[in-house]
């Protein structure tokens, strides 16, 4: 189970986005990508097979996992996240300063 998820709302807490936050779109292993953070610009060849334009495309790039903190919207700032295991069985990420569950 990985601390932070697509859809999770993140705080960038290392590198120059520093203090930015913005929604995960993707998680592909140690990487995230959050949407309009981390922005590099691709220089790509037209392709007309795959209907695809050139020119300057500006998209996000990945950010390690290790330098986003999930962002708790009630205590307003970003917070480690722990698990714990529910009488019913279900294990959930919480958060460590104050024990709040994530997963409803």
């Amino acid at each position: 189970m990985n601390r932070i998820r697509k859809g999770d709302q993140v705080m960038v807490i290392a590198g120059k986005n520093k203090g930015q936050k913005g929604e995960v779109t993707r998680v592909a292993g140690e990487s995230v990508f959050v949407q309009n953070i981390n922005l590099i610009k691709r220089h790509t060849k037209p392709n007309p097979q795959a209907n695809q334009p050139g020119g300057i495309i500006e998209r996000e790039a990945a950010i390690h996992i290790s330098n986003v903190m999930l962002f708790n919207t009630v205590s307003g700032k970003g917070e480690r996240v722990g698990f714990k295991t529910l009488e019913d069985g279900r294990k959930v990420r919480v958060y460590r300063p104050s024990g709040e569950v994530i997963d409803a």
